[in-house]
């Protein structure tokens, strides 16, 4: 399933991203809000179960969320989302997968992975801000579900068709959201218009 979450705070907000003016803070703060946004979305079927509270008022039965979340963000740039899901999921668990993009065949290389316990019980968020090719994401997800995730949502900013429709074919049970799906990638395997290289506008490195 691919779901491109539509809200204008969103879409203003990655406007502002967009911008090739917009510097390091307000790139990284914009995409710290545009995370929380998502993830609200992005949080809607999370399972529940019952329990018996008592309120100031007397007893009665809530619910609380039935299962673990465990974020994963594609390092460097998935960092960038992490903190936003986290205020609104704040017990959620957190895993990194290290994976940089071979500049010339354009496919990933892993570097680092650590995750927590129990992923096969776990809803398991991986996240990037870009999906561009796919590569990077369909390395971290094979890497995830070989530790056993079997419920995985990936959570993007910016996507192009290339990168969902490759997405799609490599994991068929994984649901997609996006904030924007752009229009194609350019010979260097950017997003176009996307929005540059989101680790180094994040972190200021370019």
């Amino acid at each position: 399933m691919l779901e491109v979450l539509s809200h204008p705070l969103i879409t203003h907000k990655l406007t502002l991203m967009r911008k090739k003016d917009t510097g390091t803070k307000d790139f990284r703060e914009n995409l710290d809000e545009i995370a929380e946004l998502m993830a609200y979305e992005v949080c809607r079927s999370l399972p529940t179960r019952p329990i018996d509270i008592e309120t100031p008022m007397g007893k009665t039965t809530g619910y609380e969320l039935s299962k673990e979340v465990v974020i994963v963000p594609i390092l460097r740039a998935g960092i960038g989302l992490l903190d936003g899901i986290r205020r609104l999921v704040p017990t959620a668990k957190v895993g990194f997968i290290g994976l940089y993009r071979d500049e010339t065949t354009l496919e990933p290389v892993e570097y680092f992975a650590k995750f927590p316990k129990d992923l096969d019980q776990a809803i398991v968020m991986v996240v990037d801000p870009m999906l561009a090719t796919g590569g990077s994401a369909i390395d971290a997800i094979n890497m995830v579900k070989k530790r056993g995730a079997k419920n995985i949502k990936l959570v993007c900013l910016v996507g192009a068709p290339e990168g969902v429709k490759a997405m799609t074919k490599a994991h068929p049970d994984v649901d997609i959201y996006l904030a924007a799906l752009d229009d194609h990638l350019n010979e260097a395997g950017y997003i176009v218009p996307g929005l540059g290289d989101a680790g180094d506008r994040i972190f200021g490195t370019k």
